[in-house]
């Protein structure tokens, strides 16, 4: 018998019996389509090739590996979001405790006053000025320049450069710092 025939007997007649095989362990019907043409593809190309004596175990052998390596990549996939879920989990306990340690009477502490107040008071004359209008006053900075008969981006740059000041010395409060400057 042609090998052509013999496949299309084949396909006709097993087709059907491979489909629920695959579709019994990997249970997505797409999935299963895939591995059973990919699995009779094999099988003729086999086929062709050579004899093959049992071609109904050859084709349960070829259905069996593809489905295994069909599920062997959906378990790594699921310990890869098993493992951003956890980490995400982690990440979101770490937030809820950490917004619960929060204490709006040590933020507004005289210890982070007191770094504040040094940290400003290192700063140039002008820096220190353009800060206190800009995050005391509430002025934007238009108003600073008009004030001050510098320009904008000169407002901004000082900015830049006490917020960086101010990210350094208060480091361990950065959270606080974006609330209460931000």
């Amino acid at each position: 018998m042609p090998v052509t025939t013999l496949f299309n007997s084949i396909y006709a007649q097993y087709y059907a019996k491979s489909f629920r095989f695959a579709n019994l362990y990997v249970r997505n019907d797409l999935a299963a389509e895939d591995i059973v043409t990919e699995s009779l593809l094999k099988l003729w190309e086999t086929m062709k090739k050579e004899s093959v004596e049992k071609p109904q175990a050859l084709l349960l052998t070829i259905l069996k590996h593809k489905s295994l390596d069909y599920l062997k990549a959906r378990a790594h996939e699921q310990e890869a979001f098993d493992a951003m879920q956890e980490w995400r989990s982690r990440e979101l306990a770490i937030r809820i405790s950490t917004l619960e340690a929060c204490d709006p009477d040590y933020i507004f502490s005289d210890e982070i006053r007191s770094i504040m107040a040094d940290t400003l008071n290192k700063l140039p004359e002008q820096t220190r000025r353009i800060f206190i209008m800009s995050r005391f006053e509430n002025k934007s900075g238009k108003e600073i320049a008009d004030i001050l008969g510098i320009t904008v981006k000169g407002v901004d740059y000082h900015m830049g450069k006490a917020l960086k000041a101010l990210r350094i010395s208060l480091r361990d409060y950065l959270p606080i710092l974006y609330f209460l400057f931000y």
